[in-house]
């Protein structure tokens, strides 16, 4: 009888070892999305607006969920004062990834939304705590500068748009050790390579009669098309490649080089 009961005491033992290995195996890491609505997701209606978080979940393996928890017209001083940051710290796992990224709001002078404004050294702070508070929960933080707008300087080159903000977060890079994607700077070249013209398909930014759903023209020059966010998600993931992270493993082909 004893022998019957040690038996069964070592097989429920070897099933339970056994079950917990395969939900180890099978835990997918999963890639949290902070920021604002260059980011965000868009429903259909908002056809062809979209935020480069949207491509950008395509391009991982299945052992990647995408978390997508940007938000338009947020900051990264608003995200956490209306409590968006506390329940992606909740929820952080070991090995799981938040990628970062802040700046149009931040740098705004909106008298409608005064909540929105850091000054630099205010969004450094910010930016640090989102890291602090990343790593606490051993996950893995990567900060990424806002998107450059489609503006230009009178010799028609592309200018920059957030440059103390930039200056901030490259100066966040170095105090905290944290990986950092200079999508500011690589959006910019972008643009200048592509041309004044060619490079407004990037935006929603639509002359009068050029688009049925937009009959008097939409001069949107900070949010992306369809086109547009897949090809800041391109910078993204070879910023990721080219910086040779971990989570570069888990892009799928041909992105991965």
């Amino acid at each position: 009888m004893k022998t019957k009961i040690f038996i069964h005491f070592v097989c429920s033992v070897l099933i339970t070892t056994i079950l917990n290995a395969q939900t180890l195996t099978n835990k997918k890491n999963k890639i949290y999305l902070v920021g604002d609505s260059t980011m965000c997701l868009y429903d259909e209606s908002r056809f062809p607006q979209e935020g480069w978080g949207m491509p950008f979940a395509k391009f991982f393996d299945d052992t990647i969920e995408i978390e997508n928890y940007a938000k338009g017209g947020r900051s990264s001083k608003s995200f956490i004062q209306e409590n968006l940051w506390q329940p992606i710290v909740d929820s952080l796992q070991t090995g799981d990834y938040v990628l970062i990224q802040f700046g149009h709001n931040d740098a705004q002078n909106s008298k409608d939304h005064p909540d929105r404004k850091t000054t630099p050294e205010e969004y450094k702070n910010y930016i640090g705590k989102y890291i602090t508070e990343t790593r606490a929960k051993h996950a893995n933080p990567i900060i990424i500068s806002p998107v450059t707008r489609w503006k230009f300087d009178s010799d028609g080159k592309a200018e920059e748009s957030h440059a103390l903000y930039l200056k901030a977060l490259k100066e966040v890079a170095i105090e905290y050790s944290v990986p950092m994607i200079d999508l500011d700077t690589k959006s910019r070249e972008l643009v200048d390579k592509m041309g004044k013209e060619c490079s407004r398909y990037l935006y929603m930014y639509f002359e009068p009669g050029e688009y049925f759903k937009f009959p008097k023209g939409y001069p949107d020059n900070t949010h992306f098309t369809e086109f547009g966010a897949r090809k800041v998600a391109e910078i993204v993931l070879r910023g990721i490649v080219e910086q040779q992270l971990e989570l570069a493993d888990h892009i799928i082909k041909p992105y991965k080089r």
